[in-house]
């Protein structure tokens, strides 16, 4: 009896040290080695429960969540577009190709295969005050994260920064207008050149006041014999809608730049150098797709407009929810593992894969053209590499098709028409970052549409 017991004791331990690692999904060897050595208590629950709602099946076309909609007080699966049932088996034949959204489920895949190092479990009592030990709303763990991050990436020059966090890259940019107009001798002219992204026009008016209002096109600005006027330039780069990489327009000689770094990732543009700039806005959204968690972050060089942006984000919030930077912490941790370049190797390939699948179907097209990206040598890859741009800038070639989005609906395909970006209603960007059944059902439609122009013609 005793060696039954003993082999019964020592099956018990060897279960729960493999419940320990499979559940935790610890990277950090010192916390790894310490859970190996003690039995879970509070966290089992917490996570069975979790792992049990991952594993809810719905055939690939949805997801159940721990937050999500619940039947007879069990998680169901929410499916994605185009797909219902209980189990999101059931394919709505009827259904529009949604282009319209970034959101950037494309990477989903990734951290699904990456479950182990990019879970986290938070405890009940996890940084319950407003401020971190050292009285900041930053945590300086993942302060230190982000900026390996862009040393693999080699897109920006971090040494010598100053570093905001703020709720996404959104956040972040209002933050810069206004540190970038408080102590100009007149109102800033904020600026953009066209086509933009449509949140700089809605966001400056809306938060507009008497330190800066917005004034358009960024190239209208040259126009202007007033070499004294302010002027606050965004410089998205990539741009968005049409994926080029882009410096200031206005010549103004009192004009300074934010430059919107959102896609200025090895997976979504050749890096020619490390990005060097004065203000250089970043987010988690387009870098590891968790758009939802909202967190951005801001490199500053001066040190009065960084004084400004952190004074802009501690009276709007308090500073960033500890569990947004707990998370993102997590994901940089996954990210750094190895090499720390897997995630951009495996983005890479697969917004290049899409990108060169979309272009086969244009390139049979008469009526369709889509933006021409050169191939550049990136800093990231070490080579000459192909464009794999987050979007796709489509324009109606027909002279008759002067609202390109009202035919592209007629064949059940939703974009976002140029007149948002303030440009010729001749344009719409196709998002090419959601989920495999968004893009497949785009390439489904458009493919159909292209056939039509001359008779039957697929790929």
């Amino acid at each position: 009896m005793m060696v039954n017991k003993k082999r019964i004791s020592c099956y018990s331990v060897c279960l729960l040290t493999s419940i320990a690692l499979n559940v935790f999904f610890i990277n950090n060897s010192y916390l790894g080695s310490e859970l190996k050595k003690q039995k879970l208590s509070w966290s089992q629950e917490a996570a069975a429960e979790a792992e049990a709602v991952a594993s809810i099946s719905c055939s690939g076309h949805g997801r159940a969540y721990l937050d999500g909609l619940l039947e007879n007080g069990k998680p169901i699966c929410e499916c994605n577009a185009c797909y219902a049932a209980s189990d999101c088996s059931v394919f709505k034949t009827d259904c529009a190709a949604d282009a319209d959204s970034g959101n950037p489920l494309f990477l989903e895949p990734f951290w699904m295969q990456h479950a182990a190092s990019s879970a986290v479990l938070i405890a009940g009592w996890h940084r319950m005050g407003y401020t971190f030990n050292d009285q900041s709303f930053i945590s300086r763990e993942l302060e230190n994260h982000i900026r390996r991050v862009h040393a693999v990436a080699r897109n920006a020059v971090t040494n010598g920064k100053y570093i905001v966090f703020g709720g996404g890259s959104t956040q972040l940019l209002d933050a810069a207008v206004y540190a970038l107009s408080m102590n100009t001798s007149s109102p800033a002219r904020v600026v953009a050149a066209a086509p933009y992204y449509p949140l700089y026009k809605s966001q400056t008016e809306f938060f507009q006041n008497m330190h800066f209002e917005f004034e358009g096109d960024a190239s209208l600005m040259n126009n202007s014999s007033d070499n004294t006027v302010n002027v606050i330039e965004f410089v998205t780069s990539p741009n968005n809608p049409d994926g080029k990489l882009r410096e200031p327009v206005s010549q103004v000689p009192l004009t300074r730049a934010i430059y919107d770094h959102a896609y200025y990732w090895p997976h979504f543009t050749a890096i020619p150098a490390p990005a060097d700039k004065d203000v250089m806005i970043f987010t988690i959204s387009k870098l590891t797709g968790h758009a939802g968690s909202r967190f951005g972050w801001a490199f500053v060089k001066d040190k009065e407009v960084y004084e400004n942006m952190k004074s802009y984000i501690s009276q709007a919030e308090m500073g960033i929810s500890r569990e947004a930077q707990l998370r993102a912490l997590k994901l940089m941790k996954a990210i750094l593992h190895g090499n720390g370049t897997e995630i951009f190797n495996y983005a890479y390939k697969k917004m290049s894969d899409r990108w060169k699948n979309l272009s086969e179907i244009i390139s049979l097209s008469k009526r369709f053209t889509i933006q021409e990206l050169p191939t550049q040598f990136c800093n990231f890859f070490q080579k000459v590499r192909g464009p794999s741009p987050a979007y796709a800038w489509l324009k109606c070639e027909k002279e008759e098709d002067t609202n390109c989005d009202a035919v592209l609906r007629a064949a059940n395909i939703i974009g976002r028409e140029g007149s948002l970006f303030d440009y010729d209603e001749r344009f719409v960007r196709l998002s090419l970052l959601k989920s495999d059944d968004d893009f497949n059902l785009l390439l489904h439609h458009l493919n159909k549409l292209v056939a039509q122009e001359d008779g039957p013609k697929t790929i």
